[in-house]
């Protein structure tokens, strides 16, 4: 029985690799874009508590210095969130790039897989031709066979008469 071989097989297999090197890039940029949301809303939780503690020192005994450092800390702690939204940013272009390269990848090596597809239903169509031509030939044979032998038959029938 003849055997199936992809002669690109190697090239799918380089393809797999791709899709599977660019999945994993894929993953390391969306785990440092989820790091990077983590960071901003750490960021956004202190600037809400340093929030609420500066109402409650406007409510109670006014302290004018221990509201000037709050004020300073929220002013910070806004910066500090303005430059992690930055950040954010910037991770999430790096997961939409790196998206774009995964599904490019999954995208070629789904036309080699269809190539391959293809050319084994050739091949299957190849054998089953190869095989029906071996059955006509064979059918053929025994035809010619049956046929001489009934010739035989009857010139040995009118021999004998």
């Amino acid at each position: 029985m003849a055997v199936f071989k992809y002669k690109l097989q190697n090239v799918l297999d380089i393809k797999y690799r791709m899709e599977d090197q660019a999945r994993a890039v894929f993953g390391a940029a969306q785990a440092k874009l989820n790091e990077e949301e983590a960071i901003r809303d750490h960021l956004i939780e202190r600037r809400i508590a340093y929030e609420t503690r500066g109402r409650k020192l406007r409510e109670e005994i006014l302290n004018p210095d221990e509201m000037r450092d709050n004020d300073r800390a929220v002013e910070n702690i806004r910066g500090q969130i303005k430059e992690q939204e930055k950040n954010v940013e910037a991770a999430r272009k790096e997961v939409d790039k790196a998206r774009e390269l995964l599904t490019d990848a999954m995208q070629e090596r789904k036309i080699h897989e269809k190539l391959k597809e293809n050319s084994f239903e050739e091949f299957k169509q190849e054998i089953n031709a190869a095989e029906s031509k071996e059955v006509d030939e064979l059918v053929s044979y025994t035809y010619g066979e049956r046929i001489k032998t009934e010739n035989n038959r009857v010139k040995d029938n009118s021999n004998d008469g």
